[in-house]
């Protein structure tokens, strides 16, 4: 199933596929649903599969306000709701969406039955901006590079760097990279990084996460040794089960998908 769905007055692209208990994927940074298409086939026969695209990403449309953690918790919490599960889910998110799928977990335990982190994003000691610069900075520079045309002559080829191999089809990626829409929204997130990290260490202090709620964080190897410490230490901090997913990179559900999928269905399987 394929529909929008209207939140906070923006309409969402949502995706919906497979049956049984309901799991919800969040993308990275400037990623959409359809990166998560090598996982579906794994996790269909076992989960109802949710996807969506956040404001300005995919088919979704612009974001009405800048991002925030507990915007983003919400976000999630109101796209279930649109689907009509109320019940408790497995939240999956990737790189930045890490951020958004703690604070689910964290916001609304009740509604959590697994939290798994996709190579997620790390940040000891964010360094929120003191003002709205940065994000008026992205919205101008943003209207500069569309007046000037550089999201269709150049978005998928930029998509194309970031993505090397791509499985997409090439004219899905030209509908949704050769559109304004997603370059603003991709600069809006990223101008609003230190800030939602910064958000997601205050929420640890203050809501704490279920002690018996399954968190696995599944890395990929192919980084940096430092980024590789940095994941185990985010694995310790929350009490998570660790895996690493052998020969991917940071897109780790292009690269391992079945070590996306198995870290779902394995999910609280213990220590590791």
């Amino acid at each position: 199933m394929t529909a929008f769905v209207r939140i906070g007055g923006v309409a969402h692209h949502v995706t919906v596929d497979g049956t049984g208990p309901v799991c919800v994927l969040s993308a990275g940074l400037g990623l959409s649903w359809f990166d998560w298409d090598p996982v579906v086939p794994y996790l269909a026969p076992h989960r109802t599969v949710v996807r969506f695209d956040r404001p300005g990403h995919g088919l979704s449309a612009p974001a009405a306000v800048p991002p925030t953690a507990a915007g983003e918790a919400g976000r999630i919490a109101a796209v279930l709701d649109a689907l009509g599960h109320r019940e408790p889910v497995t939240v999956v998110g990737h790189s930045i969406a890490g951020f958004h799928a703690e604070a689910f977990a964290r916001l609304h335990p009740g509604r959590t039955a697994v939290l798994v982190l996709v190579d997620s994003s790390v940040e000891e000691h964010p360094r929120p901006p003191r003002t709205a610069a940065g994000t008026t900075g992205a919205r101008a520079l943003a209207a500069v590079l569309c007046a000037a045309g550089i999201p269709a002559a150049l978005g998928p080829a930029f998509r194309g760097l970031a993505v090397r191999r791509d499985p997409a089809p090439a004219g899905l990626v030209r509908r949704v990279y050769g559109t304004s829409r997603v370059l603003r929204g991709t600069l809006l997130e990223n101008a609003r990084y230190g800030a939602v990290a910064a958000e997601l260490l205050a929420l640890r202090e203050r809501h704490p996460l279920p002690p018996d709620l399954p968190v696995t964080v599944l890395a990929a190897p192919d980084g940096s040794a430092r980024w590789e410490r940095r994941q185990r230490a985010l694995a310790r901090r929350l009490g998570a089960r660790y895996e690493t997913a052998a020969a991917s990179g940071h897109l780790v559900m292009l690269d391992r998908p079945d070590a996306v999928a198995r870290a779902v269905l394995e999910a609280g399987a213990g220590p590791a």
